[in-house]
Protein backbone atom coordinates (compact mmCIF):
# COMPACT_ATOMS: atom_id res chain seq x y z
CA UNK A 1 0.00 0.00 0.00
CA UNK A 2 0.90 3.49 -0.50
CA UNK A 3 0.08 5.90 1.56
CA UNK A 4 0.66 9.39 0.61
CA UNK A 5 0.40 12.14 4.12
CA UNK A 6 0.02 15.62 2.82
CA UNK A 7 2.46 17.29 4.89
CA UNK A 8 2.91 20.78 4.53
CA UNK A 9 6.34 22.18 4.42
CA UNK A 10 5.68 25.89 4.88
CA UNK A 11 2.49 27.36 5.71
CA UNK A 12 0.45 28.91 3.24
CA UNK A 13 0.63 32.98 2.84
CA UNK A 14 -2.68 32.93 4.45
CA UNK A 15 -1.40 31.24 7.89
CA UNK A 16 1.48 33.53 8.07
CA UNK A 17 -0.85 36.54 7.17
CA UNK A 18 -2.79 35.16 10.06
CA UNK A 19 0.28 34.64 12.40
CA UNK A 20 1.30 38.46 11.95
CA UNK A 21 -2.29 40.17 12.65
CA UNK A 22 -2.00 37.89 15.78
CA UNK A 23 1.65 38.95 16.45
CA UNK A 24 0.64 41.60 19.12
CA UNK A 25 -1.96 39.46 20.87
CA UNK A 26 1.06 36.74 20.97
CA UNK A 27 3.74 38.80 22.30
CA UNK A 28 1.20 40.08 24.85
CA UNK A 29 0.89 36.71 26.35
CA UNK A 30 4.15 35.76 26.02
CA UNK A 31 4.67 38.63 29.03
CA UNK A 32 2.25 36.99 31.29
CA UNK A 33 4.19 33.82 31.31
CA UNK A 34 7.33 35.65 32.04
CA UNK A 35 5.75 37.53 34.68
CA UNK A 36 4.46 34.24 36.15
CA UNK A 37 7.95 32.80 36.04
CA UNK A 38 9.25 35.61 37.65
CA UNK A 39 6.61 35.30 40.34
CA UNK A 40 7.39 31.22 40.50
CA UNK A 41 10.51 32.20 40.77
CA UNK A 42 10.25 34.58 43.62
CA UNK A 43 9.24 31.92 46.13
CA UNK A 44 12.56 30.84 46.77
CA UNK A 45 13.54 34.47 47.81
CA UNK A 46 10.88 35.14 50.45
CA UNK A 47 8.26 36.06 47.67
CA UNK A 48 7.59 38.13 44.95
CA UNK A 49 8.18 42.21 45.35
CA UNK A 50 5.01 44.69 44.63
CA UNK A 51 6.95 45.23 41.50
CA UNK A 52 6.50 41.67 40.59
CA UNK A 53 2.75 41.38 41.01
CA UNK A 54 2.22 45.11 38.97
CA UNK A 55 4.21 43.53 36.08
CA UNK A 56 2.44 40.49 35.71
CA UNK A 57 -1.32 43.32 35.98
CA UNK A 58 0.43 45.35 33.11
CA UNK A 59 1.04 42.31 31.44
CA UNK A 60 -2.99 40.77 32.13
CA UNK A 61 -4.12 44.54 31.08
CA UNK A 62 -2.04 44.71 28.17
CA UNK A 63 -3.34 41.29 26.63
CA UNK A 64 -7.09 42.51 27.40
CA UNK A 65 -5.97 45.72 25.58
CA UNK A 66 -4.62 43.91 22.62
CA UNK A 67 -7.54 41.45 22.54
CA UNK A 68 -10.20 44.29 22.33
CA UNK A 69 -8.06 46.31 19.68
CA UNK A 70 -7.97 42.33 17.60
CA UNK A 71 -11.61 41.65 17.84
CA UNK A 72 -12.52 45.37 16.98
CA UNK A 73 -10.84 44.98 13.61
CA UNK A 74 -12.89 44.32 10.53
CA UNK A 75 -12.48 41.07 9.54
CA UNK A 76 -10.62 40.04 12.86
CA UNK A 77 -10.70 37.04 14.29
CA UNK A 78 -13.75 35.34 16.00
CA UNK A 79 -12.60 34.74 18.58
CA UNK A 80 -9.57 35.84 20.90
CA UNK A 81 -8.64 33.90 23.90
Amino acid sequence: MNFKVPSPIEPAPGDLSAIEAEWPLIAAEIDVVDAEIVLINAADQGGPSPLDWRRLRRAEARVTRVAAELAGRPGSLKAVA
